[in-house]
């Protein structure tokens, strides 16, 4: 199963705040679930697990909107925070005193109840930039990667546009076309409504 939260905070980078929306995505049973992307509000995820067992906090990446209740929500739950090491140094920016507890890595499989969750390296709109592929679900988790109507953005710090055109085009457009992707803002999207554009991407540069 999948339960979705829309969190309230602001992102900050370069010298710039803004106000944002969040996704915050629970994958799991009815006795254990992983959340993706522990942002904003750690009472309001804590009260969507509804005592389930947290078996990991999964950073799509470490942008301060989508790690900031992360180590609260750890604190609370036991859980470790997971998170791939080439975005410690954005990491570090939101959380000067703490790290992470384990390495995420490609190829790694996650275990929730019956599921895998599939952990694809897909930098660009950070260079630590994780996806979640969970075939059982026929699900793409895909932090700020993918959105609908194109690639996450690619101008602030630590970001590049031709990375993630190759993280989108040579991984996560491979996916079955009826894969529905979990974004980590705005509306879901699928693989195959996304794929044709690639091309308009690549020339608007963004």
């Amino acid at each position: 199963m999948v339960d979705k939260i829309i969190t309230k905070g602001t992102f900050s980078l370069d010298g710039g705040t803004w106000d944002v929306d969040n996704n915050v995505w629970l994958i799991g049973d009815d006795d254990q679930v992983l959340v993706v992307d522990a942002a904003h509000d750690a009472d309001a995820i804590e009260r969507a697990v509804a005592g389930r067992r947290v078996t990991g906090i999964v950073c799509t990446h470490a942008h301060d909107d989508h790690v900031n209740a992360a180590p609260e929500l750890a604190a609370r739950t036991g859980a470790p925070v997971l998170l791939h090491p080439d975005d410690e140094v954005l990491w570090k920016l939101a959380h000067p005193s703490a790290t992470p507890d384990r390495a995420l890595a490609n190829g790694q499989i996650l275990r929730v109840g019956d599921l895998a969750v599939h952990v694809l390296h897909t930098p660009g709109h950070a260079p630590g930039a994780v996806s979640l592929y969970v075939p059982e679900l026929g699900a793409l988790f895909s932090g700020d990667t993918l959105f609908q109507g194109g690639p996450g953005a690619t101008g602030r710090s630590y970001s590049d546009f031709p990375t993630i055109i190759a993280s989108i085009s040579g991984t996560l457009l491979t996916l079955p076309a009826e894969t529905v992707v979990h974004t980590g803002h705005g509306d879901d999207t699928t693989i195959g409504a996304e794929a044709p554009h690639l091309e308009d991407w690549i020339r608007r540069g963004h």
